[in-house]
């Protein structure tokens, strides 16, 4: 029996908006941006460290800071396929995203943890 791939709901505009007015205050020359599952996200010498999910927006940080996060309410891993999560991925909680302190300080954590790792070859 073939595998039955989920639909995958796309981010508003709203959102895909805001994610890219976000981004564009944290780029610098080694962000790359590009779309995953036809979703923006963020990479760093190859290594994703934030985007979109639906409706979510999600992070890649260290462990230390996975717990700190996964502790907040609304915060939960990543899942593109339901009861597999994504690695170090979180998603953010909504109101995170919707304040650009809270936004930025998680954003700066991902992209130093992304900085932190040796390049994908």
């Amino acid at each position: 029996m073939p595998r039955q791939m989920p639909s995958f709901t796309k981010s508003s505009p709203e959102l895909v908006a805001r994610f890219s007015a976000v981004m564009d205050r944290h780029a610098a020359p080694d962000i790359v941006r590009k779309q995953m599952f036809g979703y923006p996200g963020a990479w760093i010498g190859g290594h994703m460290l934030t985007g979109l999910f639906g409706e979510e927006w999600w992070v890649r940080v260290p462990d230390r800071d996975r717990e700190a996060l996964l502790s907040m309410p609304g915060a939960h891993p990543l899942e593109v396929m339901p009861g597999k999560a994504m690695g170090s991925s979180v998603s953010l909680p909504a109101d995170v995203v919707a304040r650009d302190e809270d936004l930025d300080r998680w954003l700066g954590l991902a992209i130093a943890h992304a900085r932190s790792l040796p390049p994908k070859k």
